[in-house]
């Protein structure tokens, strides 16, 4: 960050009340039409809102996505498809380094695991969960309001389980509660995705920076009762794609924002969140990349977490460079100020609100007094691998499901089972020697960090040494079969009661410790923090009005700006590459290396297509995948990263410098054509166009 740009913007500006610019994910029953109107001279109707919800995706495996033609087909990001990518590989087909295109209908792929969401309908639900918690405190304030909005959901969901999915969404940390309806589609198949070396060309170097050459593309197909779901509301392509100072809206997904948290909260993020995770992340890479090394099966199927690690890695970095910048945190400071003497002001508000800032800054001293159990416990930090979260998830699901619904945790709802049941009884492949790596490696950070006398560790570990006690709980297991964890998830309790299987053992075992860990944390933080917030909500509300948008919950949200580069350290970035640009940047070794088609297709491609641009749109993490469109609400391109100044947008928007990478539309049907002879669906995209 430039501290001197920081010292030399307003107050007003950086305001949370302030949309200057492109500054905001607003919810799309909360647009700022008139803002809009005024600076780009475009006011989105109620039937153009309408139209863009239905139309916009949610991976609700943490992406974005829309649908861009009537017969269900879905564009998102490679490496948003990448998973699926890589559970449908194998050793003899590895479509992660090869590429996959499905040539016929025939020959879409449906993906284990991905979810897709429609959003059809926002209701607000504020007063309802506020009375369901008004006069209580701690623990009943936590248990009044999750069996609230248990009940809601389930309300809202009604028998329709298969295709409706419903959430209770907090705005504002607690301003707003909305539900949000969804349609629920369970079946995604693959339809598309190109190779990774072109998917992510530039690798970690490039990751996170601007100029970029990259076809982070990935098309999938929406299925109701196997066949192609019919969809009334779609983005068609621009016939251009985006143009320079053009206006453009993001649809997406946002993961999630702390820029309305408290000094205090934003200390903890800080001390408490990032820097271990950070150090976690650092010692995870060194291990994968080890193991990595051993065989190229080895490097085949760690490569997934070997990629999710380093851009993890880079990620919060940026993050944690925001919160170690003394000028950002002068800005909170003022900020907070600001709002506290608008509270000050008015003793109604102070006997209200004011003791909000103390409460939570309490909260987050007690975390800090059981947040290294809480992570490696509740939290898993101890008992990596896809074994251990599946025997979990069965053994706290048979007990769950024998609550009433109000009760239960909250993934265990019944609005949440169809989503767990689908990730449980995954034919995805699990990999015995790679689960095997990660469990030792956690069990060895759990006796680290609690040490070695530590009741606990002693309880899971034994005299076991960890490296040990993974290999032979792996190798017991039976969980990699579906139909085994299927078994155990029909049978209930009993089946779970009577399981011999080792990693069901562990997880009976680690259950108790798990669960009373998080009993605390509900209750001396999160309920401290939700009250609170909700305070603070309706100070800020009551100060700033429909000017405040709230945080990223990833749920649905709309970001508007204009094509547009920046001015690096006094040097023009222009807002797009071109093709030509990658065969310049290329070389003959990873990760700049073009794939082969890309070097066979060569003299047919238009080198002068724009192939990446940048806009000044205000996006974060849960955006890739979404759509960039114009007021005509056609694409004109795909969000798949953000600028290195970006990553800084967790906790504030600085217009100057913050850029959406996306990937121009024109060079999607370029490619679809002219390298891969994907003709069907690149006439199927722009069919689209006369269907609307």
């Amino acid at each position: 960050m430039l501290r001197s740009l920081l010292v030399a913007l307003s107050a007003s500006l950086l305001s949370i009340g302030a949309a200057e610019a492109a500054e905001g994910m607003w919810t799309l029953d909360r647009l700022p039409v008139e803002a809009m109107q005024a600076q780009y001279g475009f006011k989105p109707d109620t039937k153009w809102t309408e139209h863009a919800q239905r139309s916009a995706v949610r991976l609700a495996g943490g992406c974005s996505g829309s649908f861009v033609s009537p017969d269900g087909l879905v564009m998102t990001n490679h490496h948003c498809v990448r998973e699926c990518v890589a559970q449908l590989s194998t050793a003899e087909r590895d479509f992660v380094e090869d590429g996959f295109y499905a040539k016929t209908g025939k020959d879409e792929i449906m993906c284990p695991t991905i979810e897709l969401n429609r959003l059809d309908r926002i209701t607000d639900v504020t007063e309802r969960v506020k009375q369901a918690t008004q006069g209580l405190s701690g623990a009943e304030f936590s248990r009044a309001q999750k069996a609230e909005r248990s009940k809601i959901e389930a309300e809202c969901v009604g028998s329709d389980k298969a295709r409706t999915r419903c959430d209770v969404v907090e705005l504002y940390h607690g301003g707003v509660y909305s539900l949000y309806r969804y349609h629920r589609y369970q079946d995604a198949r693959l339809v598309f995705a190109p190779e990774e070396s072109i998917a992510f060309f530039g690798g970690d170097p490039d990751n996170f920076n601007f100029p970029r050459y990259d076809l982070d593309l990935g098309l999938l197909r929406a299925y109701e009762d196997g066949k192609p779901a019919k969809v009334k509301d779609f983005f068609p392509f621009s016939a251009n794609g985006a143009e320079p100072g053009e206006m453009t809206m993001i649809l997406g997904h946002p993961g999630r924002t702390n820029r309305l948290l408290t000094v205090a909260q934003l200390d903890r993020t800080r001390d408490v969140d990032l820097i271990p995770r950070l150090l976690r992340l650092s010692e995870m890479r060194g291990m994968l990349n080890q193991y990595a090394t051993s065989s190229a099966e080895a490097a085949r199927i760690s490569k997934t977490d070997r990629f999710g690690v380093e851009n993890s890695l880079k990620a919060l970095g940026g993050q944690l460079e925001a919160l170690l910048d003394p000028a950002i945190f002068a800005l909170k400071r003022q900020q907070e100020a600001e709002l506290r003497a608008f509270v000050a002001a008015s003793p109604e508000r102070q006997a209200a609100q004011g003791a909000a800032w103390d409460e939570i800054a309490a909260a987050q001293q007690r975390y800090r007094q059981f947040e290294t159990p809480y992570k490696y416990i509740e939290g898993s930090g101890g008992f990596s691998g896809d074994y251990f979260r599946m025997a979990r998830m069965l053994v706290r699901g048979a007990a769950e499901r024998a609550k009433p619904n109000g009760e239960r945790l909250r993934e265990y709802t019944d609005a949440a089972l169809p989503s767990v049941t689908q990730r449980l009884f995954s034919s995805a492949p699990i990999y015995p020697e790679l689960e095997s790596v990660m469990l030792g490696y956690s069990l060895t950070k759990l006796r680290a960090v609690l040490g070695a006398d530590d009741a606990f560790v002693q309880q899971v570990l034994g005299r076991d040494a960890p490296e040990l006690l993974a290999q032979r709980l792996v190798a017991g297991t039976r969980l990699g079969d579906p139909a085994v964890r299927k078994a155990l998830w029909d049978g209930g309790q009993a089946a779970i009661d009577a399981s011999t299987d080792p990693m069901i053992a562990l997880a009976r075992k680690v259950d108790p410790a798990a669960r009373e860990l998080r009993k605390r944390y509900e209750s001396e933080v999160e309920a401290v923090e939700q009250k609170n917030t909700e305070h603070l909500a309706r100070a800020r509300l009551d100060k700033y009005g429909t000017r405040v948008y709230p945080d990223a919950t990833f749920t649905l949200r709309l970001s508007y700006g204009e094509v547009k580069g920046w001015d690096q350290n006094g040097t023009a970035v222009p807002p797009f590459t071109t093709i030509a640009g990658a065969f310049k940047r290329a070389t003959d070794h990873d990760p700049f290396k073009l794939p082969a088609s890309w070097i066979a297709a060569q003299p047919k491609l238009n080198g002068e297509q724009r192939f990446n641009f940048v806009s000044d749109n205000d996006i974060i993490g849960g955006n890739s995948g979404s759509p960039v469109i114009n007021r005509k609400a056609e694409v004109v391109g795909l969000v798949f990263d953000g600028n290195i100044r970006s990553l800084g947008g967790a906790f504030w928007f600085d217009g100057a410098h913050n850029r959406a990478v996306s990937v121009h539309s024109g060079a999607i049907l370029e490619t679809l054509r002219k390298v891969y002879g994907a003709q069907r669906v690149a006439d199927e995209i722009e069919a689209a166009r006369s269907k609307r």
